[in-house]
């Protein structure tokens, strides 16, 4: 899948743009505030109905403006169209449309046109809490997997839902409880076994990309940690309820789950220098390509490099330059404030590809 022409209307500090694209290396440069990861934004909220920040809505209106218009136009590889509009009036809900037809849910979009973004805000995989690695294990499977999409957003609707029966001053009723419960737990197991899936489907590719990057010398890994792995999921939630009670909210099920990033058997967070950490996060996003391009729509993503080569030494940014100019990942954007990294890829290439620079939200 390519997107051949990118519109863009008072998105963020981007006024108006209108892009033809490269099907192969598109690179914009410009100094850092100036607009760049904001086209990249602008990308990722066509395929995935978000910014990638995750700010609300409102906050992508530019300032001062009343709207904003994203619109995309697509080309899949049997030459077809796809054209898909993304647009939010101050005050009301966002639009998002397919050939001109509304979407019911935005769920359906989800999958259609597979997105993978690098960014320096990854590094909250590493750093953050438990919560940021659900997230990307989610944003990943859900691209090529609906179910585990529509069963996600039920167990969340169901754990809510007992929360908030935990929370009451009265004692909340037990069948009531118990109902939200089995739904926690039919769809936790449903959850559980696509993790474990993925992960375990994920993790050689990954390390086979780290290993390219850092010339072999490190050792990687991914270990998913969960409730799901001590026995029926619904006995493991109901067991410590009255400790539930006691705090207000659910201790247990896989909205608790842990995916572990270690270096040498170690947790990353600890060990890893910032050049190591870098390259985890590249080579974890390299793999999350590989993986939707092999089990997602049938269809390569797209892949968003935003100021990936920072923090990195000389070997492992040529490394990286080798694998993304190799034709190896179909349409790619890539952002840089270093000429000479981008000149280093466009070196590389055989193919068609474009250069845009980006000035105060303005692209030439």
């Amino acid at each position: 899948m390519n997107l051949k022409h990118l519109s863009i209307l008072n998105y963020k500090n981007i006024a108006e743009a209108e892009l033809d694209l490269a099907p192969t290396i598109n690179c914009f440069i410009g100094q850092n505030g100036m607009g760049k990861t904001n086209l990249l934004d602008a990308v990722y909220l066509l395929s995935m109905c978000k910014s990638s920040t995750s700010c609300p809505d409102q906050m992508l209106i530019r300032h001062d403006e009343d709207f904003m218009v994203v619109q995309g136009i697509y080309e899949r590889e049997d030459a077809t169209e796809e054209h898909i509009y993304c647009g939010l009036k101050r005050g009301q809900k966002k639009q998002f449309r397919r050939e001109k037809k509304a979407y019911k849910r935005l769920a359906e979009h989800i999958g259609l046109l597979p997105v993978v973004l690098v960014s320096p805000s990854d590094q909250m995989l590493i750093l953050g809490g438990s919560e940021e690695r659900r997230r990307f294990m989610d944003m990943m499977i859900s691209q090529c997997d609906l179910p585990y999409l529509d069963a996600l957003m039920r167990y969340n609707k169901a754990l809510q839902q007992r929360n908030a029966l935990l929370k009451m001053e009265e004692e909340p009723d037990p069948e009531l409880l118990a109902l939200w419960e089995e739904a926690m737990a039919n769809e936790g197991e449903f959850i559980y076994h696509k993790r474990r899936a993925y992960v375990d489907a994920f993790t050689p590719c990954f390390q086979e990309f780290y290993a390219t990057i850092s010339g072999g010398n490190e050792k990687v890994g991914l270990d998913y940690v969960s409730h799901g792995s001590r026995g029926p999921l619904l006995e493991i939630i109901q067991r410590d309820r009255f400790k539930d009670r006691a705090v207000g909210y659910s201790l247990h099920g896989v909205h608790k789950d842990e995916l572990e990033m270690t270096l040498a058997g170690y947790p990353m967070k600890r060990e890893g220098s910032q050049g190591q950490n870098k390259t985890f996060l590249v080579a974890l996003k390299l793999a999350q390509f590989d993986f939707l391009r092999r089990t997602g729509s049938q269809t390569t993503p797209i892949l968003l490099l935003d100021d990936i080569f920072d923090k990195l030494d000389a070997s492992r940014v040529e490394e990286i330059v080798k694998l993304v100019a190799g034709g190896r990942f179909g349409q790619t954007f890539i952002t840089d404030t270093n000429r000479d990294h981008l000149d280093s890829i466009l070196n590389h290439l055989d193919g068609d590809h474009k250069l845009f620079h980006i000035k105060d939200g303005r692209v030439c």
